[in-house]
């Protein structure tokens, strides 16, 4: 076998190697995904449990606690509310069409403070005043047992607008900004890590409204895999041809 016949059989060898290794990790992909799904849909369908209290707030993780179904009593604060952004959603099937996420923030008997994603406020125009009468009407000064989900706060993108604190509008759900700009915090009692997705109660006038989530993962990892095995068979076979063209010149 002269040089040039072995420099090429090893290169494509070599591309094989890494399109079937491609191939291998996008089917391991897929496992640990459907693992994840599954994983998260048993965590949706649980009974909902108290909500862990301020001295665990450190210990909790997305790994382990995103989508965790809780209950507990607060009050909304008779605080600024922050509303983000939304042209539908992800994880509720009723949410469709532009408007708002109406966050708050609700107080725990022992003073600490909760941010609440109270619900979906529709308003195609993003009408501030619109929205300010849907969250207003929860800030009542009374107590009342909320249910819904741990979530965990997003950081923007290079390509995410910049939060309108002015007028309290943001394009991700940045908890930790939105306390920093509306001064959730300055009562001196800590603001959970975390927010909370209401699921229920539901307002008498129905917005803003909460509801009960659906996690749906996009799941393309076989489709990627048949890909890279399919490119993989391609060269295999190329490679055959010019194999045996070598062979008859």
């Amino acid at each position: 076998m002269n040089v040039r016949r072995l420099g090429f059989s090893l290169f494509t060898l070599a591309m094989v190697a890494v399109l079937i290794g491609l191939g291998l990790w996008q089917l391991q992909r897929r496992a640990e995904k459907h693992a994840l799904i599954a994983a998260l849909d048993e965590r949706l369908a649980k009974a909902p449990v108290p909500l862990p209290s301020p001295a665990a707030w450190s210990a909790l993780s997305p790994e382990r606690d995103e989508f965790r179904r809780v209950t507990f009593t607060a009050a909304y604060a008779p605080l600024p509310d922050a509303m983000v952004y939304s042209s539908g959603s992800g994880v509720r099937d009723d949410i469709s069409g532009p408007g708002a996420w109406a966050f708050l923030p609700a107080r725990l008997a022992s003073g600490e403070v909760v941010a609440v994603n109270a619900g979906f406020v529709q308003n195609t125009m993003q009408d501030r005043a619109q929205q300010d009468r849907a969250a207003g009407r929860l800030v009542t000064g009374e107590s009342a047992a909320l249910t819904g989900y741990i979530r965990f706060p997003e950081r923007g993108g290079s390509l995410t607008p910049a939060e309108d604190a002015a007028k309290r509008l943001w394009f991700v759900r940045d908890v930790p900004a939105m306390t920093r700009a509306l001064g959730w915090g300055d009562g001196g009692k800590p603001v959970a890590p975390f927010y909370v997705d209401l699921e229920t109660p539901v307002p008498s006038s129905g917005t803003p409204k909460p509801g009960p989530l659906h996690v749906r993962l996009k799941d393309d990892h076989l489709q990627y895999a048949i890909t890279w095995f399919g490119l993989a068979a391609v060269v295999v076979i190329a490679f055959g041809f010019w194999w045996r063209a070598q062979l008859r010149a």
